[in-house]
This record gives C-alpha cells, structure tokens and sequence, in this order.
C-alpha cells in the first residue's frame, strides 16, 4: 500500500471512529472541552482548596504536566490494544496490521488540540500570555507525536503476541506518571548527574520540562536534547514500521487464533 493512500486510510478511520463516539453522547464533541476542563477543576479542588497549595503557580505546575502526559498516556494505552480489539476485521481483510495503531493515535491527536486550548486558556487565566516564543512548542509536540507512535506501535505488536502485556503497560504507565516529574520538578534534584540520566532515560520528563520552560517560564529547552530525541523515535518509527509489514501474518494467525 502506498503511504499516502496509508495515512489517508487512517486519517479517514479516525475521523469516522471521532463522529461515531461522539454520536452516543448527547453533549457530542462538546466532550473534548469538558473534560479537560473537568480535570483542571479537579486539580483545583484538591490542590487549591483543600490543601492549599495552589498559591503561586503550583497549579499551573501540575496542569502544564498532567495535560501532555494525559496525551501520551491515553493514545498508548488505546493503541496498545488496538490490533487485538479488531481481529474481527483482521479474519475478514488483508490489510496492513500497522493501521489499527495509527488510527488510535490519530484519533487521540484529534481530541488532545481541544485540550491544549484548555491549557492555553488556563495558562492565559494565570498571567501567562502568548508570545512568539510559544511557537517552539510546536517541535515538542512534534517529537512527542514520533514517541507516542513508537511507543503505540511498540505496544501493540507485543499485546498482540502476549496479551499480559496489556497489563505491564498499564502499570508501566502509573510508574512514569510518578516518575516523570508531573507533581514535582525535575530541577530539585541535587545531582546534576542524576537529573541528566532521569532526563535520557525517561523522554516524557524531558518533554514535560521543555513544555514548561516555554509555557510558563518564557525560557528554552536543550535543543540537542530534543533533536537527539526526535532521531531516536524516528529510526524507531521506521524500524517498528517495517517490522510490522514483514511480520503481518503472524500477527493475523496470532490474534486471531487466540
């Protein structure tokens, strides 16, 4: 199959898969507002009201964290189970098994530009007024995308083969939730050493710090960091990609049998 006739297919299923979701709810695509919004009232009353520790820019701190998480969070998770919730189809069609995964994190790329104008809104709530600089957001959210198709496509491939693998994912995704400086800042760490190997080691820290440094700090982030980065998930991407292709049936005879 051809690539472009490859993303045309998956942007035309998640679209269809968007208006079909949002058919069931009579609110609609008023969701993708709302529940963002929901979330931030949820910080607000935890962490305002009852503890008392959203004076300053506490709040926006968490709210900058937890959105682009939530992003990765979500479209993995989804994804990773993508490829097993249509052997249906896969019995019926031959198609190439890298759509099911694709399709996912398109869809959740869709709803998450609803939620990224809550955190705009929120951060213009707190003082924190866009600028030209805020356009270097856009080689975050760039090579966030790249992670979040390695990581998706990673995971549905082992799901695929090993369903227990569902479960690791789940649980891998509470530790990074902990351990990727959404409720603290990676910056109190007392070793640079340390901070520098949390930073390679879990890209999603990096990322959330780098969303913040613009969003909130006016600063920059480590642009070879990012670059390194973006080279890794990319030749991951590909390699993943082919992987896929070549290994087609098997993934077929497996899903589908089990």
């Amino acid at each position: 199959m051809k690539i472009s006739r490859f993303f045309s297919l998956v942007n035309t299923q998640a679209k269809m898969n968007l208006k079909a979701e949002a058919s069931r709810f009579i609110l609609s695509y008023l969701w993708w507002i709302i529940e963002p919004l929901l979330f931030v009232l949820v910080f607000y009353l935890v962490f305002e009201v009852l503890l008392g520790r959203g004076r300053g820019d506490f709040l926006l701190f968490l709210v900058c964290g937890k959105v682009p998480f939530m992003w990765f969070q979500k479209s993995v998770v989804s994804s990773s189970n993508s490829i097993v919730q249509n052997r249906g189809l896969i019995n019926q069609i031959d198609m190439p098994k890298a759509i099911f995964p694709y399709v996912s994190v398109h869809e959740a790329l869709y709803r998450q530009w609803a939620v990224f104008l809550v955190l705009l809104a929120f951060l213009a709530f707190y003082g924190h007024w866009p600028t030209i600089g805020w356009l270097w957001i856009l080689p975050i959210v760039f090579v966030q995308y790249l992670l979040i198709l390695v990581c998706s496509l990673l995971g549905a491939l082992c799901v695929s083969f090993v369903r227990d693998v569902k479960m690791l994912i789940n649980m891998g995704m509470l530790f990074l939730l902990f351990a990727s400086g959404i409720f603290w800042d990676v910056h109190d760490i007392a070793s640079p050493q340390s901070r520098e190997l949390l930073l390679t080691l879990n890209p999603m820290a990096y990322l959330l710090d780098a969303y913040r440094q613009v969003l909130m700090y006016d600063s920059f982030y480590d642009m070879s960091h990012l670059l390194a980065l973006g080279f890794v998930c990319l030749t991951g991407l590909l390699i993943l990609h082919w992987v896929m292709h070549v290994s087609g049936k098997a993934i077929a005879a497996k899903v589908v049998n089990s």
